[in-house]
């Protein structure tokens, strides 16, 4: 129960992060004369074999990327101070989990204050060629997390190096 509370610890204070830079961002793009649009990120580039999948930042300097789970597409942000992979209660649920009430039983304080989270594990996450069997996550009600987080249950299994706005992860 320690171990789950510090897991939640770090994904609570990499929220609170993720929020406070957003702030600063909107901030200081409100006050600018000229506001470019946001463009989505682009899509992953692949090399095979030995799967090596390189994912640009986007104006940010946030990495968005589709993941397959189990199966079914999700949108993530890559989040390597997020111990865990986090997922929204309702891109759960696209997934087929639905955990009952009972099963939030850590408690995690995000950016939008203290809630309850889910653990779960997922069989199998993919971006491009790279595939992860057997990964923790937890399910956070959706007001608590503003995005899923794919965090360093999924990252400590894939080697992973960052460089001039590019994430590159290889398996």
């Amino acid at each position: 129960m320690r171990a789950v509370l510090i897991v939640l610890s770090f994904v609570a204070a990499a929220c609170v992060y993720a929020s406070q830079q957003l702030d600063k961002w909107n901030k200081s793009s409100q006050s600018s004369a000229t506001v470019a649009s946001v463009k989505p990120a682009p899509e992953p580039v692949v090399s095979y074999p030995g799967s090596t999948v390189t994912l640009q930042s986007d104006r940010r300097g946030h990495f968005i990327v589709d993941v397959r789970v189990d199966g079914r597409v999700v949108e993530f942000m890559v989040d390597t101070g997020a111990s865990v992979i986090a997922l929204r209660e309702s891109s759960a649920a696209r997934l087929g989990i639905h955990p009952a009430r009972r099963e939030f039983t850590a408690r995690a304080n995000t950016a939008n204050g203290v809630t309850m989270a889910a653990p779960v594990m997922l069989n199998r996450v993919e971006i491009a060629g790279i595939t992860v069997r057997d990964v923790r996550a937890f399910v956070m009600p959706d007001e608590g997390l503003d995005t899923n987080l794919l965090g360093m249950s999924f990252l400590s299994k894939v080697k992973w190096t960052h460089e001039r706005g590019r994430l590159i992860l290889e398996q």
